[in-house]
């Protein structure tokens, strides 16, 4: 049998997406304020000094660290969840 599910019981949620040079995958982060990340990197990217980010995030990734220099771009995404 099939489960059924009710529309009521999807969740979303938003993540962070940061693409790096040289890499296939993401990387794949669940924060707090999404948006709010994602304006920080973009305003770090833009800077023409190398800086190291660093954050925590509440997903399977507890600690991240990159250079801003080696970001190629960031997105964010929408996730339906049960």
């Amino acid at each position: 049998m099939a489960q059924q599910f009710n529309a009521q019981n999807i969740k979303k949620r938003l993540s962070v997406l940061v693409f790096l040079k040289g890499s296939a995958a993401p990387l794949v982060m669940y924060v707090e304020k999404p948006e709010e990340l994602y304006a920080e990197l973009i305003k770090t990217i833009k800077s023409p000094t190398p800086v190291l980010i660093e954050k925590e995030t509440q997903g399977p990734l507890k600690k991240v660290a990159f250079v801003s220099n080696q970001v190629a771009s960031v997105a964010v995404q929408e996730e339906q969840y049960v």
